[in-house]
């Protein structure tokens, strides 16, 4: 052996007296007389385990071989590979991987000039790997239905007893390989029909969904993606199997869309992600029918893949996200200052996150070779990184005077461009660290993002003037005018691929698609995000936009969808938060008001418009009332304008004007004389109906954010942001007694008991107080609950009951005498809660959310357990929940978490909800959600826990 290695380490000689030996030793093993019965067997074993992607041992590649297309090659790897023990290893174990003794037999076998008679072409035997593959697949002990018997889908994989011991035991080497390495087989064969069918029938069968149950399970579902888009590529220009094309491009998108669902819980492959893929998809068409008793949409079922496909929950905030040039990893820069690394196709995070940065990370970029991460910070200065090890490289670069906000790389990885607060942009040279020339001026505020085109001459910048810039790379000039449309900071930029793209992120919460040339969006904004948007980054393939969020969120889009029929379809509810909410007094029909500057009219029973939408405020409407014989609604807006409107008519049948800065609450008196209004100019005005005359009632010296009149219409109350609660005299004008003082935190809500006894008050401060309106004494306890700001609070028509809606997202109803919480609050809003009314029957709570949305409660759900029912239909509750719940009620769930996971007690799974339902499903004690698309689920039929493997049809 000491011999062999010492030949094989010298030159020409050494390779002349190794393939001399190589031939010696196959010769005889494999005499002359005899090779046209070997040979023919040696170069079929041969390449087959050259061809492999990985050794497998003899066991796995018969297995493999009983699947070759021609009988005449299933024979036993094991009869050739015996002779082989001095040039291979694992030939005398059926277990062990075959491996050569040294690499070197390996190349001498695939160059036929060296090995001659005993050359392999290891490509020849592709085709057959390809179909051996997907037969091992399809065989007897291949894939099948809960291949690693499950028990309970209660559980996450990493609580399944022994679940690596099980993956072994149940799926063997040779379904393993098979799994994971099929596409590369079939890939790497010449385009065939027969080869064709049988990938056709792959994607036809159950056997689809078997296979990423069995890569989940090996925790190599990311694998999929490589496998699926070079199918996709294979059947690239044979139009007869576009079918199987788009099966693989459907397939992809599922599996992007519901990876970390899957890996986190296996049997939730057929709970939660087949369920709720579209109704349109061809992997929801195919086989949802098979698995009749898993979660059922039985309203407004998305039909297409959504623009946003999947959400990564970062640690906190995130500032800055990135693109690794494969497109498999996301960087992302956090506001703790450090940077982390993620799989795009599972969501996990690769390894720990970087540390060097002493504040935010504002910018976050990956070289062109993928090999550094470049980074920029609120520290001031420009870092550049190891992206394999995570070692910071080198000194910081240092020259911008305020925080430096983004940084890019140019295509040829030479120059770092940087902008920073302090409203310019710098070169540097990657090597020596040190800037080109003068700084980039022009920007009339801080530069928040820059990007360079692929070609490497324009630089493309984004600012907090809301200005989007194109300059030249080499003169520094701007190109153009500035790019418009953003009502907000523009956070940042990134160019697709083709560099005639633009797309950019915007404190206004949208992401918008430019055409670079023509400087002109491209179709409607991208909305999704609750927060600003602070970083955008796109796929190499441009197939793919990626956004973060002061939300927490990570989005990922689909390009594709962005100008498709869906994205652009007329939507029937608010296309911005639903700011104010009132109800008719007849308690049939609910009025909201919105940031989309529409009032809207709903029935209460159906949800559906009762009037087209009152279109005429230039701004928000932040406030609705309506009057006590229903037959007119008034607004107050952020454009300084209360509005009346005619119901029947749809018209605005007075403008009151007056107010110097946004209306923030109306009110009516029940005589229909009078308007009340509150506004930011820190007034309230008595608008006399008739004659449009105000009074204007001056003393707060902050925003008046609520008003309220007494029933008898003597008394108007008022809350400010000064922290004050003022009663007034509506006759005179005057302040009927000094105000009332309580509240650490702005007043954001006032209303009165219809006895006019009593004021109940709702602050930033958490809390909600009652007041004696003769004494303005503080009568009790403050009403404590609520984890945030109360936004608004409203009281029942008998008195005994206060409703509050506040920035935690929640509604919570109070008994007006003890002060105590009434039952568990209704969650299901996905933003905080603006408004909130209630029936004059008292028997329903309406409340409106940032979430643009307006959803209808039941309040007899308080007295009583609320069955876990995500739909208005009692009936589509789950059966047979005390499994779940453990005969807790207590801990029942009032909807998904923030991964989107129903969960019970001690953790249990009951199904996952993909997040861009949340904001419109229906959860448990809604009666009605007005929303577009808003969704209900049947619960009814569902099987769970230990009888989930009941899901699928016998």
């Amino acid at each position: 052996m000491h011999r062999f290695h010492e030949i094989s380490k010298t030159s020409a000689k050494g390779v002349h007296l190794l393939d001399e030996m190589y031939k010696n030793m196959l010769a005889d093993i494999m005499p002359k007389h005899k090779h046209e019965e070997t040979i023919p067997i040696f170069r079929s074993v041969m390449g087959q385990i050259l061809a492999s992607s990985e050794p497998l041992p003899i066991n796995a590649l018969n297995a493999m071989r009983q699947c070759f297309p021609c009988d005449d090659d299933r024979y036993d790897v094991k009869l050739l590979m015996g002779h082989l023990g001095s040039l291979v290893s694992g030939t005398s174990d059926l277990h062990t991987p075959i491996r050569p003794l040294h690499a070197s037999f390996y190349d001498f076998l695939t160059d036929e000039s060296r090995s001659q008679d005993f050359f392999v072409d290891a490509s020849a035997v592709q085709g057959d790997l390809a179909f051996a593959t997907l037969g091992v697949m399809n065989s007897e002990h291949g894939l099948r239905f809960n291949i690693c018997s499950l028990e309970d889908s209660y559980l996450p994989n990493s609580s399944v007893p022994d679940l690596e011991k099980r993956v072994k035991e149940s799926i063997s080497a040779d379904l393993s390989y098979s799994c994971r390495f099929w596409g590369t087989h079939v890939s790497s064969t010449s385009f065939e029909s027969s080869l064709a069918k049988e990938v056709e029938a792959f994607f036809d069968g159950e056997r689809l969904l078997w296979w990423l149950e069995a890569l989940t399970l090996m925790k190599g579902i990311g694998g999929s993606v490589v496998t699926l888009l070079s199918i996709t590529d294979w059947f690239s220009g044979h139009s007869e199997f576009t079918h199987v094309s788009d099966a693989a491009r459907d397939t992809l998108r599922f599996v992007r869309t519901f990876a970390s669902t899957i890996l986190h819980s296996t049997p939730h492959l057929y709970l939660s992600a087949l369920p709720f893929a579209p109704t349109q998809s061809r992997i929801f068409r195919k086989f949802a029918a098979i698995f009749p008793r898993t979660p059922r949409i039985v309203s407004d079922h998305v039909e297409n893949w959504p623009q946003m496909e999947k959400i990564i929950h970062a640690n906190g905030g995130v500032a800055s996200v990135a693109l690794s040039p494969d497109g498999k990893r996301i960087a992302c820069g956090l506001f703790d200052g450090t940077i982390q690394v993620w799989d795009i196709e599972t969501g996990e995070a690769l390894y720990a996150p970087l540390r060097g940065h002493t504040n935010l990370v504002s910018s976050v970029v990956f070289s062109p070779d993928g090999r550094h991460i470049v980074s920029g910070s609120w520290d001031e200065t420009v870092r550049v990184w190891d992206a394999k090890t995570g070692e910071a490289l080198g000194s910081p670069l240092q020259g911008h005077t305020s925080y430096v906000m983004s940084v890019a790389i140019s295509p040829d990885g030479t120059r770092i461009v940087s902008g920073s607060l302090d409203t310019t942009i710098r070169v540097w040279n990657m090597e020596t660290c040190k800037a080109f020339g003068a700084p980039l001026q022009g920007h009339r505020a801080p530069v928040r993002c820059v990007a360079i085109s692929p070609d490497g001459k324009r630089i493309v910048s984004s600012s907090d003037d809301n200005t989007i810039r194109v300059w030249d790379m080499e003169t520094s000039e701007a190109l153009g005018a500035p790019l418009q449309g953003h009502t907000g900071s523009v956070r940042s930029v990134a160019i697709l691929s083709d560099g005639n793209r633009i797309v950019s992120g915007s404190s206004d919460q949208t992401v918008r698609v430019w055409d670079a040339m023509a400087g002109v969006a491209l179709g409607s904004p991208l909305q999704g995000h609750t927060s600003s948007v602070s970083s955008v980054a796109i796929s190499p393939d441009g197939n793919r936009i990626v956004t973060g969020s002061n939300d927490k969120t990570i989005r990922v889009w689909d390009t594709d969808t962005i100008t498709s029929k869906a994205s652009v379809a007329a939507l029937q509810s608010h296309t911005g938060s639903v700011n104010s909410v009132a109800i008719s007094p007849d308690g049939q029909s609910i009025v909201s008001g919105s940031d989309d500057k529409t009032v809207r009219m709903w029935d209460i029973e159906t949800g559906k418009a009762s009037v087209a939408p009152l279109e005429g405020h230039t701004e928000s409407v932040l406030s609705v009332a309506i009057s006590s014989d229903g037959k007119s609604i008034v607004s107050g807006s952020a454009d300084k304008t209360v509005r009346k409107w005619n119901v029947e008519t749809g018209e605005a049948s007075g403008i009151f004007q007056g107010h110097t800065h946004g209306v923030r609450s109306v009110a009516i008196s029940l005589d229909r004389n009078h308007i009340v209004s509150g506004s930011d100019d820190k007034t309230i005005r008595v608008w006399h109906i008739g004659t449009g005359e105000a009074h204007p009632l001056s003393g707060h010296y902050d925003y008046v954010g609520s008003v309220a009149i007494s029933s008898d219409g003597n008394r108007v109350v008022s809350g400010s942001d000064d922290k004050k609660i003022q009663v007034w005299d509506m006759g005179t004008g005057q302040a009927s007694n000094a105000p009332l003082r309580g509240h650490t935190g702005y007043v954001l809500s006032v209303a009165i008991s219809p006895d006019v006894s009593r004021i109940v008050s709702g602050s930033s401060d958490k809390t909600i107080r009652v007041w004696d309106m003769g004494t303005g004494e503080l009568l009790g306890a403050p009403l404590q609950g609520h984890t945030a700001s109360i936004n608004i609070v409203s009281i029942s028509s008998d008195g005994n009951h206060i409703v509050s809606g506040s920035y935690d997202k929640t509604v919570r109803v109070w008994d007006m005498q003890t002060g105590e919480g009434m039952g568990a609050p209704f969650r299901g809003h996905t933003g905080p809660v603006h408004s909130v009314a209630i029936s004059p029957d008292g028997k329903r709570i309406v409340s409106g959310s940032k979430d643009k949305t307006i959803r209808v409660w039941d309040i007899d759900l308080l007295n009583r357990h609320r069955p876990l029912c995500f739909s208005s239909d009692p009936i589509h509750a789950l059966h047979f929940a005390s499994s779940f719940l453990q005969d807790s009620e207590t801990s029942a769930p009032s909807g998904p978490n923030e991964e989107g996971w129903v969960v019970g007690p001690e953790g249990r799974l009951l199904f996952c909800i993909p997040l861009h339902f949340h904001p419109v499903m229906y959860a448990p004690g809604n009666t009605l959600v007005i929303a577009n698309n808003a969704l209900q689920l049947d619960l009814s039929c569902v099987t769970h826990g230990t009888s989930w493997h009941k899901c699928r049809a016998q």
